[in-house]
């Protein structure tokens, strides 16, 4: 191969490098004003839509319901346990209302809506003197009007020796004495069968009872 022959071959390699070149740096290139991208394509042609922006649901809830509350656990112990996480509103505990006793499940409400997603969360399946709690947010269409109807009456325990004692004294008609007399002698003779088929020798103390006879009517003639 002459020098010439070199030098040409060199001319052409040089335009190879160059064209090589230019049309990567054309491809690599940022357009000035790109066009926004389409989330998705219609399906029957014409311009591309962008799909609508979504913002996530703010929750307004702060009522949580508090299942399997151990016995100890009442109002003034659940305000004072869950004031760690925000300010408390109301607090009630779910109770029999002859008795008076817990029902072993309550309501909570908090200030704060977030609040009180953070206790729900933190407090579910929360084990407490042996007793696994279940807390769950409670919706606000959910939550109905009677829900916190007396939660601040303070309880008052029924005093079931001062009514018995008052019923066993107070004072009894003579049919009322009667009747009592008819019932305590009633049981007195089931006594004595059991103590019979149980094949006990026993001889149980007779009842002695004060009843009074009724009063006689008197009856007056017409020529009186």
């Amino acid at each position: 191969m002459g020098a010439k022959a070199k030098k040409a071959l060199k001319k052409n390699m040089k335009k190879i490098s160059a064209s090589a070149a230019a049309s990567s740096s054309s491809q690599l290139a940022v357009p000035q004003n790109p066009k926004p991208s389409a989330d998705f394509l219609p399906l029957e042609g014409g311009p591309a839509r962008k799909a609508p922006v979504t913002k996530p649901i703010e929750s307004k809830a702060t009522v949580l319901y508090i299942g399997r509350l151990p016995h100890g656990f009442y109002e003034t112990e659940i305000e004072a346990f869950f004031t760690q996480f925000g300010t408390v509103k109301r607090v009630r505990v779910a109770r029999n209302k002859k008795t008076g006793k817990s029902k072993h499940f309550g309501f909570i409400q908090f200030e704060d809506p977030e609040v009180a997603e953070i206790a729900a969360g933190a407090m579910n399946d929360y084990l407490l003197l042996e007793h696994m709690l279940q807390v769950r947010v409670i919706p606000p269409e959910d939550v109905k009007p009677n829900l916190w109807k007396g939660f601040k009456c303070q309880y008052k325990p029924v005093d079931w020796v001062q009514i018995e004692r008052k019923q066993h004294n107070k004072e009894r008609t003579l049919e009322e004495h009667r009747k009592m007399l008819n019932k305590v002698v009633k049981r007195d003779q089931k006594r004595r069968k059991r103590i019979e088929a149980a094949g006990i020798e026993y001889q149980c103390p007779e009842l002695v009872g004060n009843t009074q006879p009724l009063p006689k009517k008197i009856k007056f003639s017409e020529e009186d």
